[in-house]
């Protein structure tokens, strides 16, 4: 990523919707991959994630739920792709 050209995909806002520590994990690891303009997808989220695969789906679900990220494609055998939401366009619970 060029600093001098770019913002971090994170905003500050995670923090202040009430979700779960490995939820918002899951968010910092999408938005690690969307600094370095990798695909944000559950193989290489899973090559990241250090905790059970039912514990990244689940934080995965969240962001879905909340529009924080969008599911754009997926494959039959669970692979899947997903872009981050404007921040505007998130859904508080």
């Amino acid at each position: 990523m060029n600093s001098q050209n770019q913002t971090s995909a994170m905003s500050q806002k995670i923090f202040k919707l009430g979700l779960s520590v490995e939820t918002v994990s899951v968010y910092l690891m999408c938005c690690s991959l969307a600094d370095t303009d990798a695909t944000i997808s559950t193989k290489k989220l899973s090559e990241m994630w250090n905790s059970t695969r039912a514990s990244l789906l689940e934080g995965l679900k969240d962001l879905e739920t909340r529009n924080i990220i969008r599911r754009i494609i997926s494959d039959q055998v669970g692979n899947t792709v997903y872009i981050l939401s404007d921040v505007k366009n998130w859904k508080p619970l």
